[in-house]
């Protein structure tokens, strides 16, 4: 039966909205805020204590808060110190490190690892298996496909921690590992199973090993329709914010004019 109420903690120092269901065996740690009509399923961790909790009797959680309408999945771990936007969603078994910071409407896919200090903006999707390395910035409207990978140690081991940047309405496909401190701009494409370094400008489709541009994506035409299909909002928009008016009327009123 769902949320049975068997085996949950929730700590008398958490804030928990209106109409917030919570699944069996899962732990609410102290000052963590989760918004109205959020669900969060069984088995989960909210607000895991840092490292120093073990060691230091004067340990304090930092905050987290995870907006409305979110749909945290079973096995989700969310390290204390994370900010969520409204409507933020996990699948199964998602890590969530510390001093992560998502905009509104970010999905995480089953077995995704954040390994925190990262900044994601609003409507980013990550399929399954994606690992994020810490110092990462990620725009908005970024679809970041399975077993990609974010690097951020350019001699490792080392103490330098140098993340990846990804523009807005960027897609990065399958398999692919980005090297630390690699810029990629605005509306690219990156090849499946690239590998990627260096900075790149907008509008870049980029592949191979190593990862290089080959031409403007706006070049680039479907094989099923003939047509072009990027700048891909024109020819995407389920679940997306301009679904219904059409994505230049929404850009237009959203502050997306040069895109």
């Amino acid at each position: 039966m769902k949320f049975s109420n068997r085996n949950v903690s929730i700590s008398d120092k958490a804030k928990i909205g209106k109409n917030v269901k919570i699944g069996d065996n899962t732990v609410i740690y102290d000052n963590v805020t989760i918004g109205d009509n959020s669900i969060i399923a069984n088995d989960c961790i909210i607000g895991e204590p840092l490292n120093d909790y073990y060691f230091r009797d004067n340990y304090v959680n930092p905050e987290t808060i995870i907006g409305e309408n979110a749909l945290i999945r079973s096995h989700t771990i969310i390290y204390a110190g994370s900010q969520f936007g409204n409507s933020f969603s996990t699948g199964h078994r998602v890590t969530v490190r510390e001093n992560s910071v998502f905009g509104n409407n970010c999905r995480l896919g089953t077995v995704t690892d954040i390994q925190g200090h990262v900044t994601f903006g609003n409507n980013c999707w990550l399929h399954s298996n994606v690992h994020i390395g810490q110092r990462s910035t990620i725009g908005n409207f970024v679809f970041i496909y399975p077993y990609v990978v974010f690097t951020n140690d350019p001699t490792p081991p080392s103490d330098i921690c140098i993340g990846a940047t990804v523009g807005d309405f960027s897609q990065i496909a399958v398999g692919t590992v980005l090297l630390p401190g690699t810029k990629i701009g605005k509306h690219c494409l990156v090849g499946a199973q690239s590998l990627i370094g260096g900075n790149y400008e907008d509008y870049s489709l980029i592949v191979g090993n190593p990862g290089k541009k080959i031409k403007d994506v706006r070049e680039m035409k479907s094989r099923e329709t003939g047509k072009s299909h990027y700048p891909w909002p024109y020819n995407f928009s389920r679940a997306m914010p301009w679904e219904k008016e059409g994505f230049d009327k929404w850009k237009n009123e959203n502050g997306y004019e040069n895109d």
